[in-house]
């Protein structure tokens, strides 16, 4: 662009601004004009029937409040906690009330006599509105009747149709019925004329002021001469060559959006954004002026407001005007309706091309957002806080409304446009849930069939947690799968020990009792009753033992609590198996607290795990080692914790140690029935306690926690818990 060229847009830049700013001068200098307008108002009305039609709630409101100070049914305490401050609180600010009997009494404390009297005076000289409610004594409203010196009969009688229908409702909306019955009684409202235009006055909102002034001469011809003139000095400014700004590139835009600029722009809901301003700024409301700077700064903004307001318009009208120049051009190359339409149909030169990839860029971005609110909306999570994403659909929905709205009676086009799109989108949404819901059936009917090892995979949306649930079934299936399995090996090496540990002894009977029918020697016969006795003896205790395991196992164990001092117990347990200890050479390090530790414990079934514990200990500890016991008391605990070195490598489970027949020598070379430490931990978890086998190298610990069961009042010398 040349020099010249750049000097013309200067000034025809400069001659815009000047207009612009001069219709935003003339607009602020009909504030007096507008403030005039206002007060005649005001004066014309000195109360509002509004204000008396809206006062009805209120006045309910009161009749509830009133009468639970007389019979003070509920406490007013728990009023004003229950439902907080009321709107009658501001409203009798304006008001002489007071509760009378049916004799006409006075049943208020703070009701004067004199304002009883006026109140119940037959004439209204004293009162500009007044209004009675009648109570009968089964508590209903009987009537009503509203008087005054302002209130016309026609006006009167609406009122009383407003109250009574208003009373009506609030037996159903309103809360605060619930804190009295009103009965047998008259309650009386009165407001003098000087305190009626007061509360009238206080009534009225900013809001009604607002669009008074909006539409007022002052305001509404004062903006459209202005806009007019903004119009035609949009027209007419490219007619002088100098002052021609058209061809600036702020204003080469698409005709559409000028368009929806203008409608924008006149809308009401725009309109009185500019009035609210001027409004407040007369009353002195805006931004609660105070001093000449900040005056100042409020004439600035006021100025700007309206400046921004006049140039929108004129940006719009400018960027509308280039059609006069271009003709039929203008619709080909400044319309997007045109550009798309011959999009669709391929059709355009290199200019089209180049629109082609800047429109497809914003719809390709507008595409990806609506595109990633619609996976969001996919992938719920109904286990988090959703109040965002609703929010956000909300708010989406409000914009998509109101600009709507803003199209007056064309709005409803555009919200039958909207409807369809929403419909389809729905559609769509719920065919996608549908499809995913099928995923999520297949998914459960292949884990109903028993398909435990196909993977469930695949995004659902939605159903993502639920299949994450579902991971969790298969995966617990699995585990309950593994363990009756494990559950089946372990039977059948049950069987299998069963039968060897049964038949071995049982044989050696069978074997020395034949011999002993034939053996003539005496000293022979003595030494093969001596093995009968210890087989007869090995095989009563696989039995006992046998028997025990399966009660425990079946949990029919009866259980005998009482007190037990467990130090003692376990120092009895080791002077029964003093000769065993002494026999391996062992050591016991002990580590017992000093005092007694009494517990509610089965006497018989602990001295049997630590029986098991102690004699195990005896059988595969390492011949002259040191084997540790240790008690530690904890606050709800005790830990019993028993340390010993192996005399074998301990390659065995330590998780399948404690079941049944299971022997840490694999070549069972020791006498034993292989259910010591099955029983043990039966026993310990029969007293709500646990029992864990762990070792390190060649160290084999094992470690009781028993809890400390509250013992009963009686004392609990003896006690039974049966557990079935």
């Amino acid at each position: 662009m040349d020099t010249r060229s750049k000097s013309s847009h200067k000034i025809g830049i400069i001659t815009a601004v000047l207009i612009l700013a001069l219709c935003s001068v003339i607009m602020m200098g009909q504030y007096g004009s507008m403030a005039s307008y206002l007060n005649t108002e005001e004066a014309e009305a000195t109360w509002n029937t509004d204000a008396l039609w809206g006062m009805g709630y209120d006045l309910n409101e009161g009749n509830y409040i009133l009468y639970n100070e007389y019979a003070k049914e509920t406490d007013p305490s728990e009023v004003l906690e229950e439902y907080g401050q009321r709107r009658f609180d501001l409203t009798k600010k304006y008001l002489d009330y007071g509760v009378f009997n049916s004799e006409g009494e006075s049943v208020l404390d703070d009701t004067s006599n004199t304002v009883s009297d006026r109140l119940q005076a037959e004439d209204t000289e004293d009162y500009a509105f007044r209004v009675t409610y009648w109570f009968s004594q089964s508590g209903e409203l009987s009537g009503i009747q509203v008087d005054g010196t302002e209130m016309s009969p026609q006006e009167a009688y609406n009122l009383e149709v407003q109250y009574l229908n208003e009373f009506a409702n609030s037996q159903e909306d309103y809360g605060i019925a619930s804190i009295a019955t009103i009965s047998d009684v008259s309650i009386v409202y009165g407001m003098t004329e000087d305190n009626l235009i007061s509360y009238c006055s206080a009534f009225s909102s900013d809001d009604i002021g607002v669009y008074d002034l909006a539409y007022s001469p002052a305001f509404a011809d004062t903006l459209k001469v202005l806009c007019l003139i903004i119009v035609v000095a949009a027209l007419l400014l490219p007619c002088v060559k100098r002052l021609d700004i058209s061809e600036m590139k702020m204003f080469q835009v698409p005709f559409e959006i000028p368009v929806i600029v203008l409608l924008c722009l006149f809308a009401t809901e725009v309109i009185i954004i500019p009035a609210e301003m001027a409004y407040m700024t007369i009353n002195g409301t805006f931004l609660q002026s105070s001093g000449y700077i900040l005056e100042t700064g409020i004439t600035l903004i006021n100025f700007a407001v309206w400046f921004i307001f006049f140039g929108i318009l004129f940006w719009a009208v400018t960027s509308m005007r280039v059609m006069v120049r271009m003709k039929g051009a203008y619709w080909k190359e400044r319309t997007l309706t045109v550009r798309m339409i011959r999009r669709i149909r391929n059709r355009g030169d290199e200019d089209d091309v180049k629109m082609k990839e800047r429109a497809g860029g914003i719809i390709r971005k507008i595409r990806d957002f609506f595109a990633r609110q619609y996976d969001a909306l996919q992938h719920l999570d109904f286990q988090d806080k959703t109040n965002r994403t609703i929010l956000k659909v909300v708010v989406i929905n409000f914009i998509i409304l109101f600009i709507v709205c803003l199209f007056w009676w064309y709005g409803t086009f555009a919200l039958i446009i909207y409807s369809v799109l929403l419909f389809f989108f729905l559609r769509k949404y719920m065919t996608d849930i549908q499809e995913k819901y099928k995923l999520l059936l297949k998914s459960t009917n292949q884990l109903a069939e028993g398909h435990l090892d196909v993977p469930i995979d695949g995004d659902i949306g939605l159903f993502n947690p639920i299949q994450d649930e579902l991971k969790k079934i298969q995966k617990g299936f699995k585990k309950a799968v593994e363990e009756e399995v494990k559950n089946e090996r372990m039977k059948t090496e049950l069987v299998t020990n069963v039968s060897h540990d049964l038949r071995t002894p049982l044989t050696a009977i069978i074997t020395y009792t034949d011999l002993l029918k034939n053996e003539k020697d005496e000293e022979k016969r003595k030494e093969y009753i001596q093995v009968l006795e210890r087989k007869s003896l090995r095989l009563k205790v696989l039995i006992e033992d046998l028997f025990e395991i399966s009660k425990a196992a079946s949990k029919s164990v009866v259980m005998h609590f009482m007190k037990v001092d467990i130090i003692d117990l376990l120092k009895q347990v080791e002077l029964e198996n003093d000769s065993k200890i002494k026999e391996m050479n062992l050591e016991f390090k002990w580590r017992l607290p000093e005092h007694k530790l009494v517990m509610y414990l089965d006497s018989q079934k602990t001295y049997r795990i630590f029986e098991n514990l102690i004699v195990n200990i005896t059988k595969y500890a390492l011949p002259h080692t040191r084997v540790y016991i240790e008690v530690t008391e904890k606050e709800s605990s005790v830990h019993i914790s028993m340390k010993n070195v192996s005399a074998t490598e301990l390659d065995f489970n330590t998780d399948e140690i404690t079941d049944r027949f299971v022997r840490g020598d694999s070549s069972r070379n020791t006498e034993g029935s292989g259910l010591g430490l099955a029983i043990a931990k039966s026993f310990v978890e029969l007293q709500h306690g646990t029992l864990k086998i762990s070792t390190e190298a060649d160290l084999f610990k094992a470690d009781i926690m028993l809890p400390k069961l509250e013992i009963p009042a009686g004392g609990g010398e003896s006690g039974t818990e049966i557990l079935s």
